[in-house]
């Protein structure tokens, strides 16, 4: 999550989040307005999302060419690469351009390549960035079948959600204890700051990851190995992904614990293909992570 919310910075969150919401609301009908436009401009498009960039570095006396080229470069280079799937690949079973375009954006949030672009407390806007770009690609360009990025919430995804974390609370917490990875305490904030977290990994955290992990990855390897092994190499992708949270070393506890999350996260999304759903039982599991340990 972000620190340092003044103005400028609340400004540009807001200018990078408007194209996150509109593909939550209306993914199809701005797929089909992209569509119209000329092939030249909807490879180029993109390009503009380095504007944020551009501004919030420039405020904070840290702009670099290289970080704008690269931000300029990237998101046209990811459309173009997915334009050429959604030709080559149109059953969409996934083909070598999803695949490096994945790990490219996996790579660079987890390894954090892109962090020292931007301000300090400020790297979720970086990510953020990231995400327009994915989403212009893979949901403007590639077009993308069942992700369930879908944010008319439904009562079916508090449901689903509410349920899988259920089912995962006391396996995660009995495990972490025993490993000595989890200590219970308390901590409890003022209410309005405990919502405003729990709001805040919802946006950040949860829906990022399971955009990338669930909508993506796990769509895309369930079209190759079926369901139940796309689930389990998912959520052991997602449990990878966490090697070098909260330790300088392989976290192998942490990653045995990801990757169960992931399993539950995973079911959930594919009850009815919904990333919301998966996006709430993340959410709780975090905010309760947070409060209670």
């Amino acid at each position: 999550m972000m620190s340092n919310a003044t103005p400028d910075v609340i400004a540009i969150t807001v200018l990078e989040f408007i194209p996150a919401f509109a593909f939550a609301l209306w993914a199809e009908r701005v797929a089909q307005e992209i569509a119209r436009w000329p092939i030249v401009a909807r490879i180029a498009a993109p390009a503009l999302l380095a504007i944020p960039y551009a501004v919030l570095s420039a405020r904070h006396h840290m702009f670099r060419w290289e970080w704008l080229a690269l931000y300029s470069i990237l998101p046209p280079a990811m459309a173009w690469l997915l334009a050429q799937a959604a030709v080559t690949d149109p059953d969409q079973r996934g083909n070598w351009r999803d695949a490096l375009i994945l790990l490219t954006l996996g790579l660079a949030v987890d390894l954090r390549w892109f962090d020292v672009a931007w301000p300090a407390g400020l790297r979720g806007l970086g990510n953020l960035l990231l995400l327009d770009a994915g989403l212009y690609g893979f949901l403007g360009i590639r077009r993308l079948s069942g992700t369930g990025f879908d944010f008319h919430f439904r009562w079916t995804d508090w449901k689903t959600g509410l349920r899988e974390l259920v089912f995962f609370a006391p396996i995660v917490i009995g495990l972490g204890v025993a490993l000595g990875f989890i200590h219970p305490h308390a901590n409890v904030p003022p209410l309005g700051r405990t919502l405003l977290n729990w709001v805040g990994i919802f946006l950040f955290v949860a829906v990022l990851e399971e955009l990338f992990f669930r909508a993506w990855v796990q769509n895309f390897l369930e079209r190759r190995l079926g369901p139940r092994a796309a689930l389990v190499l998912a959520s052991l992708l997602f449990g990878l992904s966490h090697f070098n949270k909260r330790s300088a070393h392989f976290n192998w506890r942490y990653v045995l614990l990801a990757t169960i999350a992931g399993i539950f996260y995973g079911r959930a999304w594919r009850e009815h293909r919904r990333v919301p759903a998966s996006a709430i039982t993340h959410t709780f599991v975090d905010w309760l992570w947070y409060l209670r340990f």
